[in-house]
């Protein structure tokens, strides 16, 4: 029952001081990829891949990891392989949803349902606009969320490092780093 109740968990985390560059990690847990992959669902092109397993002791809320506006929204149906797996990101139940920054770069943030995750629940809705600090959704049981940015972005997370959602600065865009 305590599992139970620490998995469902919402905490509440604002990050008070933080500029048009930054990308906040959208989820709690441990990150599993840093690669230049080829994105070909939405982008069709290359991307870096930053990637955060949570376990079933992390809390499973997830953060909007940057300004912009909601330009795309889709489910997909698959599989519920092991979220750690690489091919759980093309394979497994998953959201995707496309953030457009006032610059026009965008980024894909991907939830994808794990081995016991049944439920994807995403607050976002195409057209409207987001900010650090707002509730992205929340994946039931042990899942991972996938960023694709644009390869311009500055990666300050490293493999294995264990992030906190709405806490733990990921990535800076290159085109506002001074």
């Amino acid at each position: 029952m305590l599992l139970l109740l620490n998995f469902f968990r919402c905490p509440t985390r604002v990050i008070d001081e933080y500029h048009a560059n930054t990308v906040v990690a959208p989820a709690d847990g441990t990150i599993v990829v840093i690669e230049e992959v080829m994105e070909n669902d939405f982008f069709h092109e290359k991307r870096l891949q930053v990637s955060i397993f949570m376990t079933i002791f992390n809390a499973h809320i997830n953060w909007v990891p940057c300004d912009g506006k909601v330009t795309h929204f889709s489910y997909q149906k698959g599989r519920f392989l092991a979220a750690y797996l690489p091919k759980s990101s093309t394979e497994n139940e998953r959201t995707s949803i496309i953030i457009e920054r006032k610059n026009g770069d965008q980024i894909l943030v991907r939830q994808i349902a794990g081995a016991m995750a049944k439920r994807i629940v995403t607050y976002l809705k195409e057209g409207q606009e987001c900010s650090i600090n707002q509730q992205l959704g929340f994946i039931k049981f042990g899942s991972r969320v996938d960023l694709y940015l644009p390869l311009h972005t500055k990666i300050d997370v490293n493999l294995g490092d264990s992030v906190r959602g709405n806490k733990t600065l990921i990535a800076q865009f290159m085109d506002q780093i001074s």
